[in-house]
């Protein structure tokens, strides 16, 4: 009877700290984001400059734009659905209980793992649908006003916190107008975009069988000592997807895999090894790579002399974006102006989608308006991700990357360093991980190491 009691106040305990999370991470979304008029806005390798209202009007030669394949003059709805577009993963309510654990929510400490979500999704667009790809519902999404948002918030989350206490399930969030629910796609090349574009955001959904979902990227963690409630910094996070990617058995999985740079140093021929490695023994064709690197940007303050660097990797077409944040809140970063960083804010409370139903709303998952941040504020700690579809895209990449580095390093050593080879060349030690174990030793020590030195995340 004791120990009943005792697992009935712990679960009274996690509904109300969960119905506060609720309360107190739904009110940050919705603040209005200006935009200059006078300055190039990159996304993701793409740029858009709002100057111009005339498309067909040419850009002047020194626009601040260095990438003119992927300039879009003066059109600022073109932006909007490539932003909105996407993939956008936030706390969330009311899911599945975690194993282990009485959380049915990752309120105030899931957030590096939803931004490494967002990073690893980004990666996957590119994969299957190209970066050229948009949802053709995007502005559909109901974008509306700060007083609006806030007021829906209060109400939503009011009756949240009510029925948390009592024990009555959550009120559901309403979804935009079905209207075109029925409507079919012009050809087949539009719907196996949509088929893809469900097909990914299915792979984080949030239930124990979802292969990048919050269930399992915790099981993941427990490996390198991490558990459900505990606070993941930018490099074991990274880890973390490494393995999920290695572990997937989907299919459609099989074509691609995830390297993790060991001490800022991305080991070439360890990475065409892992493009190379099929586990059909007829399939000779290369693998696509997500290449993560957890970099520091200075000491307990980001150093601005790496401003330009970081605008430069955010101009790149297969940037994936960067896992970092500010002090105390991670965020996904996305693309820049001027100074400022772009990025999409995992910390808003939304309730829980089931997305094994057939036709499941997908509104949740794209973010109807960017936020921007001074780089100023920035974190030290971040994860930068760059994604090769084939061995011949990473040697142009690593080049290109390596270029960059060199003329944007103001001291010594570079952020970080592609080098020909492999590791064990360096008197590094690989050791082969068995099944039970999915991290080896090294890899223990190495995420221990990173998950002291790495920011708290509240």
């Amino acid at each position: 009877m004791e120990a009943t009691g005792t697992d009935e106040v712990d679960k009274l305990k996690t509904k109300f700290i969960s119905a506060w999370n609720n309360m107190k991470y739904s009110w940050v979304l919705k603040t209005k984001t200006y935009f200059s008029r006078n300055s190039p806005v990159l996304l993701l390798g793409k740029c858009y400059h709002f100057k111009y209202e005339d498309e067909n009007k040419l850009l002047p030669a020194r626009s601040g734009c260095t990438i003119e394949d992927h300039v879009i003059a003066g059109n600022v709805e073109e932006f909007r659905k490539d932003f909105i577009s996407r993939i956008w993963l936030t706390y969330r309510e009311e899911f599945p209980q975690i194993e282990g654990s009485a959380l049915t929510t990752d309120c105030g400490w899931g957030c590096t793992l939803r931004t490494g979500q967002m990073l690893l999704a980004q990666g996957l667009i590119l994969h299957f649908l190209g970066r050229a790809w948009t949802w053709p519902d995007a502005l559909n999404i109901e974008n509306s006003d700060s007083e609006s948002w806030t007021s829906n918030t209060v109400k939503k989350f009011t009756a949240s916190f009510e029925a948390s206490l009592s024990g009555e399930g959550e009120l559901k969030t309403p979804t935009v107008s079905q209207k075109e629910a029925i409507r079919r796609y012009s050809d087949d090349h539009e719907m196996r975009n949509e088929i893809y574009h469900r097909k990914i955001i299915s792979w984080f959904g949030d239930s124990p069988l979802a292969l990048f979902g919050l269930h399992q990227l915790i099981e993941y963690g427990k490996k390198s000592g991490k558990k459900a409630g505990d606070w993941y910094g930018p490099a074991v996070v990274a880890h973390i997807l490494r393995k999920a990617v290695e572990e997937a058995r989907h299919p459609d999985l099989q074509g691609i895999t995830i390297y993790v740079a060991q001490d800022c140093t991305v080991y070439s021929s360890d990475v065409i090894d892992k493009q190379c490695t099929s586990m059909a023994s007829d399939n000779t064709d290369d693998k696509a790579v997500i290449i993560l690197i957890p970099v520091r940007l200075g000491g307990e303050r980001t150093n601005t002399d790496y401003l330009d660097f970081v605008k430069g990797i955010l101009s790149l077409e297969y940037c994936v974006g960067i896992i970092g944040g500010k002090p105390k809140q991670s965020y996904y970063f996305a693309g820049f102006q001027d100074d400022s960083l772009i990025y999409m804010d995992p910390h808003y409370c939304q309730s829980f989608v089931d997305v094994s139903i057939k036709d499941f709303p997908l509104e949740t998952f794209h973010c109807p308006s960017p936020k921007k941040m001074s780089f100023r504020k920035m974190d030290p700690s971040c994860t930068i991700g760059f994604y090769c579809r084939n061995v011949q895209d990473f040697k142009r990449a690593s080049e290109e990357i390596t270029k960059m580095l060199k003329i944007s390093s103001k001291e010594k050593y570079p952020l970080f360093t592609f080098v020909n080879g492999h590791s064990r060349d360096y008197d590094f030690t690989s050791t082969t991980t068995n099944e039970e174990d999915l991290f080896s030793e090294d890899e223990k020590k190495r995420l221990k190491r990173f998950s002291t030195e790495e920011f708290v995340l509240l």
